[in-house]
């Protein structure tokens, strides 16, 4: 790969900055270049690799455009409204970027799509390498068990999440409404109560689970009469995900502009 990859972590005191830290550090083929943090908090100034018990010798700073300068790719996991900053800032500074931040609006997305004309991005509401694989999978069984199977999505993560359902729910199930023929926006149930009536099967219901320190666990269900078939990945920890968030910044290294996803990544597609 030559020269390694210089990389700005967003977020680094985080939970998922940590995982990436610890995955920039062990990686020979990428250099930490900036960490990047909220201008309130309290690890400012101090050395990003103090908490892993390493001097990186790049200390934390709310300085992005400082930041980009001379950085290859920034890797966002942070929240919409400090991803869509991040994204103006790197087109400023031609840096490429990886976003695995969920919850964005439909606008948002469009300006994504919109940045992607100027710099090449990944995007991808999971970057875990199962996951990805997973969805390959619902796409084949959706396919497969197209009458006669009702599809339900159940998902589990930590309290602290504040979107629902997770990005990864809605990718699974945008994933099994496009290999029916399905618009998901037309067909998803997101939540029952009360005297709802009997299920319609043309659509695809949804289940949220918040609590504790769940990682991410999501299932796709398809129940047929006399039995059925799940699909389910497990997340233990947050190493699967800044893995895969650092292999697509390697992907990156020779794209100038284009928006892609952990399919482009995976060589899925």
């Amino acid at each position: 790969m030559g020269n390694p990859l210089k990389i700005v972590i967003v977020g680094c005191s985080g939970r998922m900055g940590h995982a990436l830290l610890e995955s920039v550090f062990a990686d020979a083929e990428l250099v930490l270049h900036s960490a990047v943090d909220r201008s309130e908090n309290p690890h400012l100034g101090r050395d990003a690799g103090e908490l892993h018990g390493k001097v990186s010798g790049v200390k934390v700073t709310a300085d992005i455009d400082e930041a980009l300068k001379g950085a290859d790719v920034l890797v966002d996991f942070t929240r919409p409204e400090a991803s869509m900053l991040y994204l103006e800032a790197c087109q400023k500074a031609n840096v490429k970027m990886v976003i695995g931040t969920t919850g964005f609006s439909a606008q948002q997305k469009q300006a994504i799509e919109i940045a992607a004309k100027n710099i090449s991005i990944v995007f991808a509401p999971n970057m875990s390498v199962g996951v990805t694989l997973l969805i390959n999978l619902v796409q084949s069984a959706a396919k497969v068990l197209n009458e006669g199977y009702d599809i339900e999505i159940i998902e589990a993560h930590h309290r602290h999440k504040i979107d629902a359902p997770s990005g990864t729910a809605l990718r699974l199930g945008e994933a099994a409404a496009s290999a029916l023929g399905r618009n998901l926006e037309d067909c998803a149930i997101y939540g029952r109560e009360g005297v709802t009536g009997e299920r319609d099967t043309s659509t695809i219901g949804f289940a949220t689970v918040r609590g504790g320190d769940v990682v991410g666990d999501h299932t796709v269900l398809f129940a047929g009469i006399g039995e059925r078939v799940e699909l389910t990945h497990k997340a233990s920890n947050r190493a699967t995900f800044a893995i895969g968030a650092l292999r697509a910044a390697k992907f990156l290294s020779n794209k100038k502009t284009g928006l892609y996803d952990m399919q482009d990544v995976l060589g899925l597609r």
